[in-house]
């Protein structure tokens, strides 16, 4: 079977975008892993497929797929990248919507820049004390979407990604399904820079949305960091993240970035 499909990707995070509006396309995992294998596929960090919204909630929907071949919940860069994907095949307006497994995700573009409404921020836990190989780390926890582990350093340039990140990954405290790991350095007021070993990927990648917002929303809980917070990324983008904070809760998330179409082609499946 040949498909069709696009590259894009959303400040170094990658993805390939498949049109299954007709939903004559079903991918195993063994499809999905070989895809996104950067030597013997296309190469990416996920694939995303366009599908109809059948609830009725949003005006599309989407089957997401991390690398491994496992589906995820939601995915920051690959909403942004996504809205841009609707966007193109249907000259959609300045503002559409998508259901995940999250959520109903709004998106709406600002020139060149894609801005997405994140799902409400939810199971926010601080100050915890993991045992790991390494000695006893400090831990903040926080679900964007898909759910982070936030840890802070005195420099991203020296944070043992793969080990640590992996050990922190599939700790215990986060079993059975696990959790993405931020390293987050703060540079200056509403400026951070973070690096991220991500779940389903089970390495670093160059972005992460639900990351980048994760990390901004506890850099303000735990740094005093306010409103909007800028993010730089592994990949050398810098992004934005938007949010409102009312008592202890954080409402009206927003993330904004830049999206870069790479290709497209033909690949048989």
């Amino acid at each position: 079977m040949n498909i069709e499909f696009m590259k894009m990707n959303g400040a170094g995070n990658d993805f390939i975008l498949i049109d299954n509006r007709s939903k004559e396309l079903s991918p195993t995992p063994e499809q999905i892993t070989r895809l996104c294998h950067r030597q013997r596929g296309i190469g990416a960090d996920g694939v995303i497929l366009l599908v109809p919204c059948e609830s009725g909630k949003a005006d599309w929907a989407w089957n997401f797929y991390n690398n491994d071949g496992s589906c995820a919940e939601m995915c920051g860069n690959g909403a942004r990248c996504f809205a841009h994907f609707i966007r193109l095949l249907t000259d959609a307006s300045e503002k559409i919507s998508f259901e995940t497994v999250a959520g109903v995700i709004n998106a709406k573009f600002e020139g060149d820049e894609v801005v997405i409404d994140m799902t409400p921020p939810c199971e926010m836990e601080l100050n915890q004390s993991l045992e790991l190989s390494t000695g006893t780390a400090e831990v903040h926890s926080i679900n964007t979407g898909v759910p982070h582990a936030i840890v802070f350093v005195e420099d991203t340039g020296k944070a043992d990604i793969i080990r640590q990140g992996s050990e922190i990954r599939y700790h215990d405290k986060f079993a059975p399904k696990g959790t993405n790991v931020d390293f987050v350095q703060v540079l200056d007021t509403g400026l951070i820079r973070i690096r991220t070993y991500e779940r389903g990927v089970e390495g670093e990648t160059l972005a992460c949305g639900t990351g980048v917002t994760a990390s901004a929303l506890i850099s303000a809980e735990i740094k005093g960091l306010t409103s909007p917070v800028k993010v730089k990324t592994q990949g050398g983008d810098t992004l934005e993240v938007r949010f409102d904070k009312q008592e202890n809760a954080y409402t009206d998330v927003r993330l904004k970035g830049p999206v870069e179409e790479v290709f497209k082609g033909n690949i048989k499946l």
